[in-house]
């Protein structure tokens, strides 16, 4: 059987954070300096707008991807973050592809105009995913985190969902597509 993707749930939470914790621990890809333990993963997925998407298979969750409101202002509303994170043991199988896929197309189908990733730099790996995804670079913010000793880079790279309306319909819940 091959890897499904499908909704984060809840009792996922205690998979997500293990997947996200070695990120936080040794890369420069977040900005996260603790883990964030399962009951703080579970919050941050709980807002209806907002999905989480996740790629398992055999049972096992090899990755996750997640979305969050772009700015608290309302006119943002129409824009969201994502981020997307493999296994370590995971990558290199076209999942992450998979999964990204997934989750643009729902948050299309939600009604949301804009998709941007934040990629910390250097991350040719992530860059590459993103730009198989439609995604285009869209700016880069000079030295604007400190991680693991260092100034690191972010880069903003941007996708349309949608054309631009004069004025666009509310974006939906995810449970409602």
């Amino acid at each position: 059987m091959g890897a499904v993707i499908r909704p984060a749930e809840v009792r996922d939470s205690v998979a997500i954070a293990a997947i996200y914790r070695p990120y936080v621990e040794r890369t420069h890809f977040t900005f996260e300096e603790v883990p964030p333990d399962a009951g703080e993963v579970a919050l941050r997925m709980a807002n209806p707008l907002h999905p989480w998407l996740v790629v398992e298979e055999e049972g096992r969750l090899l990755g996750y991807a997640s979305t969050a409101p772009m700015r608290n202002r309302a006119g943002y509303r129409w824009s969201v973050e994502t981020g997307i994170y493999l296994a370590f043991d995971a990558q290199g199988r076209g999942l992450g592809r998979r999964l990204l896929g997934a989750h643009l197309n729902l948050l299309e189908q939600q009604g949301f105009v804009t998709a941007i990733a934040g990629i910390a730099l250097p991350n040719e790996a992530s860059i590459a995913l993103h730009e198989k995804a439609g995604f285009v670079r869209a700016g880069i913010e000079r030295a604007i985190g400190f991680k693991l000793g260092k100034w690191v880079d972010v880069g903003r790279w941007q996708r349309d969902l949608a054309p631009r309306a004069d004025m666009p319909n509310e974006p939906l819940p995810y449970a409602a597509i």
